[in-house]
């Protein structure tokens, strides 16, 4: 290698190394060779940025090196401070083409354009150290960033003190690996390194040795070994004690407390420089001399919810006392109830309960931060102990000044003037109280002060805050502009008054009249042991909870309602929907070139005009024209041919690449493309597909109205189309006999003749007066006739002359209303003068040219269809892909977007991939293979893409393809590639990426190209790129294949052929593809097939870089890991090795995706970076827009430019089946519409995955696009957003561009994605960034933030809460006796409050709350009838199950991760489903989290039902508890319903027979969950095990409630004849304990005689059914016993079972050892069979009854029928003869 790449190294250059570095492989650019053939070399910004580099100069030589005049200020660096070759080959390559590109986007361009503006090293320098000078100032620090006196006036002129500290961060962050995640960790580095930097550049001596000072760190790799590993190794410690994630959160330090400790002053006397891994902070578990948590710890409580959104709560109780006081008084009215001074005081208690919620917080804070009190935080301790004694001493004040208030008014027997003073120093104490609430809303108002106020570093600050809050790094500043407070303002405030006003009048002033009722009732006769009296008032609790659930949860319910009215009014301002469909897409076309220049092309006006007030006007102005056609703008494109011209590359090029996606059709393009200017014609030729019709219309009113030339032209020039086709036909038909009558010949003087005097009588607008109009159709005819004759492939000449001289005596003799003579005739030059030997004319005069000339019969082609359509062509094209692309795209050109810069001067950008292990390319295998229904992909693919499949096999026999079998062979990798690009594969990623690159390259040469450029280009095109689509109607045999065996593949684009060259350097210096495909060293090593597709991709595509991580085995033991990047080599023809950084340890210290994203990023460039899953997709059109979209980073939305634009998404899932459409619908919506409103007013978008685009240099130095603790972050997407907000970040949302991506499509999959989405949210409410955004965001953004993250998840979990409170209570009333009592007294029934809760919590679980934006943004984009069509549609495809089921997965999930941890990433898979889940896998799914839940709420209705006063009125019982029985069916039945064959008999009859041997099978060491109930049930208890003692105790809480069916059942019983002795529960457990005893008499006896001694076993059975048979006579003939006991019991002792199981697995640690846990686990088995049986039986009853198997696969596949698929024959397997 290269002397220069190795600074380390002693000794002189060799031509050897010289050699070696000219061959050196490269990324982007050879930087290291100037002279080399590249265009990016080509740019005198690139040559700038590379000779300030290395102007190394004056500065010191590095003492270990032989220097030398190649190397530069990186190499300097390197050498002096220890980082690795290549890591400092990247960075040089990274900061050259930041340089060069910020250099391009200088306006007005610098003088010299060949050297380096210094304000562009000091804008970059200043960007990439804002955080760093942020966090010196926090700490009260000077940051090392010296520029002297003479810097400073030479800086104008010198920008090497920039570039230093520029280089020196970029490698330090270069290096840093894991430790990226830490940033202020990093800023502590460079802080030194920058010192020592400033030591080295000043000159510094030594004192210790007396020579030049050195860095504290140097030699070779220092910086990985002596500071990056240590570091490292602390956090991968902590790791490892973390047991994988499932110790608590609070036992280990995640990258969260590594980076907070960095926060404080001591940092830098604890940890020192060099580092001292003596200090504290490098000691790791378990030692306990070692620094804990720092900043926050996360607990696993649901306390969680009110420790971070306190305010809420506060404001929700505080109205619900405040309210419920006011409606005792029982007026209609609140303001009448407030007139009575009592009622006005007794509102005054809500100032004691706030003051005690104060308190509570306090504790809570306490309790669950109490582990950070150390010595690093002394002073907490003290705040802690301080606000819970304020907080204590404001309830106790409160509280006795409220009762000296009734003391004197008792005293007084009125309201005196002494107790209305105590009311007023009670209102004052109040006062003081508010005073915090009141300066908090003073500084909402005016926001930038209390920014101003957060965001100084002053002390006398700290310490007035001090109080508030704990001083941290982030989470300063974070109030918006005035104008944005206003907007989200409003919109909580209407929400709120709504709220509020509806909980009043509908949920708790109802509740007072039966409240007070039943709190009167007299004594009731209970019917059980009462323990306590009173228990009337008891039951009023039981009444209100259900009601108080629903108010403290609605508010979601009216976010819903109000965002989705909200988001439709935003999408209506911002032009969404215009363009629906092609229709409407007719109607705007002639407004669409001028509306592409306008956005895509780049604005021509002189730097002073742009960014103005006028430029923005003019722009408005323009945009307003174009909109809604004022001022016909293209009238402008006729006349300036060049636009039209500019328009119809960029359209055409649309086109083809639909064409090669296969969603259109060959004459589908034909019918779309704009063709080429030829033959003449004076106008547009606009699509064909506009013009159909046209010319009909146009002859009909020729033929049928009696008017002059004006008026006839005046009523053609009405449609724009309509006077195009008719001009383009007569200048076509024109030019077409002239080109096949041979010049030279009389006939093509008459023809020429013929239309010189249609020309003149037009132009003296005489044209009516001489010509019958009637004959027009009869010429019409015979053109048509001829244009068939020219199309057909063998052509009859014969025949076409006869046809031109019908032509020419119908011109000639029938056409003129003028008779003339044969001598006038031949005088105009209309007949021959000298008649030929058979006196025909055009005999021998007519030429037709070959079959090879394309572009005439491509005219030809489009002339037939102009004259013949008599198709309005409203189904072209027919794929609804397409439709729905060209809608979105034209429609997007007519909304607001940021004019385009030249690709020159747009910002440059990245996009990165995570990719582990999944499907890059289906094989043949894969795509061949069946499932057990006889189904394949490619069969599958085949039906649900049938439109393009037909197109696929167009393609391929335009290709030059005989017989369809040759796809199987030669033809295989076009199948592979079509069918991969239909699922959700890496290389249907690669290829939406990559369009990126094709329109940078196309754009770059439009761009630049000259009129005559795109002139004479054009005219290439046509002739190069004119081949023969497929045409049934017209083939042109054998020659037409030869001419269009052209591969239409995607690396040559048509437009391709007329670059010059400079485009491929343009694109790839401001677009690069990452993919980061972890493992690839490892495929690549075994030879796995994955590996060769992903090469396979780097050749094809020229912009695709591959990042891997490398594992180097040194020694026995020992492994070295590198980053190394890696692409294809064109030249080479290999795969070529550019960088290797070698990293501290292992990549994986935290989740998986966000560290493989971080040791990737380094290989990134330019200033944005896009984040792109895996199954994403992006398309052509869109891809134009992407340097429109980078400008919004120029642009203020609100106080803030943005750092992370959100990018609107396509889910192209939605097609396969109404599952699919289902979560299509709903993220669309989310995507759409929710995001909208987010971004826009509410300001609290967040960053939810892929495809938003972040600012790379804002995030490079503040931790990164993810956040990557061990599951605390397993949502790591969400974690960039709250550290974007925290940081002082702006998430924007933008709708004119998209980016497709898949979903889960079956119910598994939908199901395991949910539960990850719900346990990250778990997560999410325990993490520290939800409590900070929760208290330093203001009130109402608080609200925002909450209502759309962690509360959407909290407030599903309380409408389930809100179904148990209810059954459970209403069961309580009903077995206690109250319920009768109640219906005699007080009638609670008939109840609006009751009803409205019912009828609120039904609407949430139905999805319509889900479904409401959903019908908004539909009506919004499709209309409103498509829309009410679509959500009937769902509901009869029974979306409401789903939803429903759904809600049961959510909540299950968020509990339990909240509860007991647990949370982990689910792969989903991806594939496509149509393949039969087994009831065994259903169970083992669905078991826990909906069957039990639904069992339980189905028994509790049943035993209502059975003992219920109110249920024996039917209509009542089914009123009051048809939701509820709607979830149960819904828990148990959706996951067969939603079931491929869910419904056949025999699967059914299988299924069971699987599931039986599933329970039975005992397992082995090695057995897996699926092969054993054993494993499984296990594997469910993993959660028990792992979490806390308070999430051990709240479950053995929880499961005490199966214990109450026996309590209130066994009272029920005849036995029990009416006695409410406590002694009749106490003998209930006799039976328990008897039962269990038999058991375990049975179980021991089976296993000790069964085998062997069969005849004993059988004894020990007939002795116990004839003891059980006595005992049941005994009861008869002695008790009050009844068969009906028996049934009922089981309702009574099959819970309690079911609750001690429950309880010990709880427990199971201290019994497992003992005999009771093989009993545990035997009785488990059976209740798992018990539970089986029960689910299995409505679904086995289903599958015998005959036609719900095909209703069921109606209901499944609908979507797919109603686009004539043949899903009967997926399913039954019946394949066609054909592929």
């Amino acid at each position: 290698m290269s002397l220069r790449q190795r600074p380390s190294r002693p000794g002189p250059v060799g031509p050897m190394d010289l050699t070696r570095e000219e061959e050196e492989p490269y990324n982007i650019i050879p930087i290291h060779n100037l002279l080399a053939e590249h265009p990016s070399l080509r740019f005198p910004e690139v040559r700038a940025a590379m000779a300030a580099l290395r102007a190394v100069g004056d500065l010191p030589k590095p003492p270990f090196m032989e220097w030398n005049d190649g190397l530069d200020l990186l190499d300097w660096l390197g050498a002096f401070f220890g980082f690795q070759r290549d890591n400092v080959r990247n960075q040089r390559e990274h900061l050259v083409l930041l340089l060069a590109n910020s250099q391009m986007r200088l306006q007005p361009p610098p003088d010299n354009i060949d050297s380096l503006d210094p304000s562009v090293a000091r804008r970059l320098r200043k960007k990439l150290l804002n955080n760093y000078t942020s966090w010196c100032g926090f700490l009260g620090r000077r940051p090392h960033l010296w520029f002297s006196d003479t810097s400073r006036n030479r800086s104008s002129a010198d920008p090497r003190r920039d570039l230093l500290y520029s280089a020196l961060y970029l490698l330090v962050w270069g290096e840093a690996a894991n430790l990226r995640f830490v940033p202020e960790c990093l800023a502590y580095i460079f802080h030194h390194v920058a010192m020592d930097l400033n030591r080295v550049l000043e000159g510094y001596i030594d004192a210790n040795t007396g020579r030049h000072a050195l860095p504290a760190v140097n030699g070779e790799n220092a910086f990985l070994t002596s500071v990056v590993t240590p570091m490292y190794n602390t956090i991968k410690a902590e790791v490892e004690a973390s047991r994988n994630g499932t110790a608590p959160h609070s036992a280990w330090r995640n990258y969260d407390d590594i980076n907070e400790y960095f926060w404080s002053r001591h940092v830098f006397d604890r940890i020192g420089w060099p580092i001292r891994e003596s200090s504290r902070f490098f000691v790791t578990p378990p030692s306990r001399n070692r620094v804990g948590k720092t900043g926050f710890v996360e607990q696993r409580s649901f306390w969680n919810i009110y420790h971070s959104f306190d305010r809420l709560w506060i404001m929700l109780i505080l109205y619900l006392q405040a309210a419920t006081i006011v409606a005792w008084q029982g007026q209609t009215y609140p303001w009448e109830n407030l007139q009575s001074r009592d009622t006005q005081v007794r509102v005054l208690t809500v100032f004691i309960t706030w003051a005690a919620l104060r308190l509570l917080q306090s504790l809570v804070h306490a309790g669950m931060q109490y582990s950070l009190i150390s010595r690093e935080h002394p002073l907490l301790c003290v705040r802690m102990i301080l606000k819970s004694i304020v907080a204590a001493g404001w309830t106790i004040a409160f509280s006795v000044l409220y009762a000296r208030m009734w003391d004197q008014k008792n005293h007084d027997r009125r309201w005196s003037a002494a107790a209305n003073q105590r009311v007023i120093n009670f209102i004052e104490a109040a006062g003081i109280f508010v005073l915090p609430e009141v300066l908090a809303l003073v500084l909402f108002i005016i926001p930038w002060v209390r920014n101003f106020l957060e965001k100084t570093n002053w002390k006398i600050l700290f310490m007035l805050t001090w109080w508030f809050q704990s001083r941290i790094f982030v989470g300063r500043g974070l109030r918006e502009g005035l104008v944005d407070n206003v907007k989200y303002a409003l919109f909580w405030v209407t929400l709120l008054a709504v709220k509020f006003i509806f909980s009043y009048f509908l949920q708790i002033k109802p509740m007072v009249g039966p409240t007070k009722a039943i709190y009167n009732l007299p004594t009731v006769q209970q019917e059980w042991h009462e323990f306590f009296t009173h228990t009337n008032r008891f039951a009023v609790i039981v009444l209100w909870i259900p009601v108080v659930l629903i108010y403290l949860m609605d508010i979601q319910i009216w976010y819903a309602i109000f965002s989705s009215l909200t988001g439709a009014l935003v999408g209506l301002f911002s032009h969404l929907g215009e363009i629906r469909n092609v229709q409407q897409l007719r109607l705007r076309f002639q407004f669409f070139a001028s509306a592409m220049h306008f956005n895509l092309m780049p604005e021509e006006q002189l730097f002073k005009d742009r960014g103005t007030l006028r430029s923005k006007l003019n722009d408005a102005i323009h945009r307003l024209k174009l909109r809604y056609g004022l001022g016909r703008p293209y009238r402008k494109i006729e006349s300036n041919q060049v636009e039209a011209r500019r328009f119809a590359l960029i359209w055409n090029e649309i086109i083809m690449t639909f064409r090669e996606e296969d969603i259109i059709s060959d004459r589908e393009m034909e019918l779309l493309e704009l063709p080429p200017d030829l033959w003449n014609i004076r106008v547009i030729r606009w699509p064909c597909l506009l013009l159909c019709n046209e010319l009909l219309l146009a002859l009909g009113q020729a033929k049928e109205l009696e008017a002059s030339d004006q008026r006839h032209w005046r009523k053609i020039c009405k449609n724009e189309y309509r006077r195009c086709a008719v001009i383009e036909a007569y200048d076509s038909v024109k030019h077409l006999l002239l080109e096949i009558v041979k010049v030279g010949t009389e006939e093509h003087s008459i023809v020429t003749q013929m239309f010189l005097a249609f020309d003149d009588s037009m132009r003296g607008e005489k044209f009516t007066v001489e010509y019958k109009m009637a004959v027009l159709p009869s010429i019409h005819a015979k053109l048509i006739n001829l244009l068939d004759l020219l199309l057909k492939p063998n052509k009859d000449v014969t025949k076409v002359v006869n046809t031109l001289q019908t032509l020419y005596d119908i011109a000639v003799r029938d056409f003129p209303k003028a008779k003339k003579s044969i001598e006038q005739l031949k005088q105009e030059g209309l007949a021959p003068l000298r008649p030929s030997a058979t006196g025909l004319l055009f005999e021998d005069a007519v030429v037709l040219p070959s079959q090879d000339n394309a572009i005439f019969y491509r005219q030809v082609r489009r002339l037939h269809t102009i004259l013949a359509s008599r198709d309005s062509m409203n189904n072209v094209p027919k794929n609804l892909e397409a439709r729905r692309r060209i809608a979105f795209f034209s429609n997007s050109l007519f909304m607001n977007m940021p004019r385009a810069p030249q690709v020159e001067k747009m910002l440059a950008f990245s996009v990165l991939t995570p990719y582990y292990n999944e499907e890059v390319l289906y094989s043949k295998e894969q795509l061949r293979t069946e499932n057990e229904d006889g189904i394949s992909i490619i069969f599958y693919l085949q039906k649900i893409y049938e439109d393009d499949w037909a197109n696929f096999l167009e393609r391929m026999r335009r290709e030059g393809m005989v017989n369809e079998e040759e796809i199987w062979g030669e033809r295989l990798r076009d199948l592979r590639l079509w069918a991969s690009y239909r699922g959700q594969t890496l290389s249907r990623t690669v290829r939406g990426m990559m369009y990126y690159y094709k329109a940078l390259k196309m754009l770059t040469f439009l761009d630049s190209a000259s009129e005559i450029d795109i002139r004479e280009g054009s005219r290439e095109l046509a002739s190069v790129g004119s081949f023969r689509h497929g045409n049934d109607e017209y083939d042109l045999g054998d020659a037409g294949k030869s001419l269009s065996s052209r591969n239409l593949s995607r690396e040559s684009s048509s437009v391709s052929l007329l670059f010059k060259g400079h485009e491929y350097g343009t694109a790839l210096m401001k677009y690069t593809y990452v993919v980061a495909c972890q493992i690839y060293g490892n495929q690549k090593a075994k030879k796995d097939p994955h590996a060769d597709e992903i090469l396979y991709l780097m050749k094809n595509n020229e912009a695709l870089r591959v990042a891997y991580v490398d594992e180097v085995h040194s020694g026995r033991d020992a492994v070295q890991y590198y980053s190394v990047l890696v692409k294809y080599d064109q030249q080479l023809e290999q795969e070529v090795e550019i960088y290797r950084v070698r990293l501290p340890g292992p990549l994986k210290l935290g989740e998986g995706k966000p560290e493989n994203q971080n040791h990737a990023i380094i290989f990134t460039r330019g200033d944005a970076v896009q984040t792109i899953d895996m199954n994403q997709d992006n398309y052509f059109e869109e891809a134009l827009k992407m340097r429109n979209l980078l400008e919004e980073y120029k642009q203020f939305y609100g106080a803030r430019k943005p750092t992370l634009l959100g990018v609107r998404e396509h889910v192209f899932t939605g097609s396969v089946s109404s599952l699919a459409w289902f979560m299509s619908a709903q993220e669309t919506s989310f995507v759409t519409l929710g995001q909208r409103v987010l971004a826009n007013p509410l300001k609290v978008r967040m960053h939810y995955g892929h495809p938003d685009v972040f600012d790379r240099i804002w995030f490079l130095s503040r931790g990164g696009i993810s956040k990557a603790s061990r599951v605390i972050n397993i949502s790591e997407d969400i974690f960039a957003g709250f550290n974007c907000t925290l940081r002082g970040g702006n998430v924007t949302h933008h709708e004119y561009i998209q980016v497709g991506k898949g979903r889960d499509v079956g119910l598994n999959q939908i199901s395991m994605f949910e539960a990850k989405v719900a346990s990250g949210n778990g997560e999410q409410t325990l993490s520290r960034d939800v409590y900070r955004l929760g208290h330093r965001l203001d009130f109402f953004r608080m609200l925002s933030f909450f209502y759309t993250t962690v509360g959407f998840y909290f407030n599903t979990m309380m409408v389930v809460l809100t179904v148990y409170a209810f059954v459970w209570g209403r069961l309580y009333l009903a077995l206690s006796g109250l319920e009768q009592a109640i219906r005699s007294n007080a009638d609670s029934t008939n109840n609006a409050a009751l009803g409205t809760v019912l009828n609120q919590q039904f609407i949430i679980q139905l999805g319509l709350f889900t479904a409401l934006p959903m019908i908004i943004e539909n009506s919004l984009e499709l209309g409103f009838l498509p829309a009410v069509w679509d959500f009937l549609t769902m509901q009869l495809q029974l979306a409401s199950v789903f939803y429903t089921f759904s809600m049961g997965t959510k909540t299950h999930y968020y509990g339990r991760t909240i509860l007991h941890g647990g949370a982990k990433y689910r792969a989903t898979g991806r594939g496509f489903v149509v393949q039969h889940k087994s009831f065994a896998e259903n169970y083992r799914l669905y078991a826990r989290s909906h069957f039990i839940k639904a069992i339980e709420i189905g028994v509790i209705l049943t035993v209502y039902a059975s003992y219920s006063a109110i249920a024996k009125d039917t209509f009542v019982y089914i009123v009051m508890t048809i939701s509820s029985w709607f979830l149960v069916v819904s828990w148990i039945m959706a996951p067969f319903a939603f079931n491929p064959s869910g419904f056949d008999w025999l699967k059914t009859v299988y299924d069971f027979d699987e599931f039986m041997n599933w329970i039975w099978y005992r397992g082995g060491v090695f057995s897996k969950s699926d092969q054993s109930w054993e494993v499984w049930w296990y594997e469910e208890q993993d959660h028990l095990r792992t979490t806390g003692l308070w999430g051990k105790l709240l479950e053995i809480l929880l499961d005490l409630r199966y214990f109450f069916f026996q309590y209130g059942i066994v009272y029920q019983l005849n036995i029990a004849d009416r006695s409410t002795s406590i002694v009749v529960y106490l003998l209930s457990w006799m039976y328990v304990i008897v039962a269990v005893g038999v058991f375990v008499i049975m179980a021991y006896a089976r296993d000790r005689y069964a085998a062997k001694e069969h005849i004993y076993y059988r004894t020990v059975q007939a002795f116990v059914v004839i003891l059980v048979i006595l005992v049941v006579i005994v009861l008869l003939k002695f008790t009050k016993f009844q068969f009906i006991d028996i049934l009922t019991s089981f309702l009574a002792f099959i819970p309690t079972g079911w609750g001690l199981i429950s309880i010990a697995q709880v427990v199971r640690p201290f019994i497992e050892a003992t005999v009771v846990w093989d009993t545990v686990v035997a009785v488990a088995r059976l209740y798992e069979i018990l539970l089986g049986v029960i689910i299995m039986a409505p679904v086995a009853l289903l599958s015998w009854l005959p036609g719900f198997q095909e209703m069921q696969t109606r209901i499944l596949f609908n979507e797919a029928f109603s686009r004539g698929l043949q899903i009967s024959r997926i399913l039954t397997g019946k394949r066609s003869k054909a592929i």
